[in-house]
């Protein structure tokens, strides 16, 4: 199986690190999935919307990206976030009322993170 080595980088350090066979976003530009030896590109990445990355191992996260840019290069990926936080680790009921606020910023952060648990906002 070939794999490919993916960064997921905010401003205060890694988030996550590590082989993976395929990644997926949502960028300015559309949808993207990337598999290994994908053509290099740059992308802008949407405000609100999740990032999933299967690993080598099988398993499937998913993160909630708030805007930031995918690099990819023949092996590597790597995704540099203004925000971001694995889904596990989203407060669900917190989401749900930033959703609801009048602020456009936390709304976009509010939707990546209740879609990123499959919620809909």
């Amino acid at each position: 199986m070939s794999t490919m080595q993916v960064e997921l980088v905010k401003p205060d350090g890694r988030l996550w690190s590590g082989e993976a066979s395929f990644v997926f976003a949502r960028t300015k530009s559309g949808e993207i999935g990337v598999l290994p030896h994908h053509i290099p590109l740059m992308a802008q990445l949407v405000d609100d919307a999740p990032i999933r990355i299967d690993g080598v191992d099988g398993e499937s996260l998913t993160f909630a990206v708030d805007g930031g840019f995918l690099s990819v290069s023949d092996k590597v990926v790597t995704i540099l976030a203004e925000d971001a936080v694995v889904a596990a680790d989203i407060d669900v009921d917190a989401a749900q009322r930033d959703a609801a606020s009048d602020d456009p910023k936390r709304q976009a952060r509010a939707r990546a993170r209740l879609r990123a648990v499959g919620k809909s906002d």
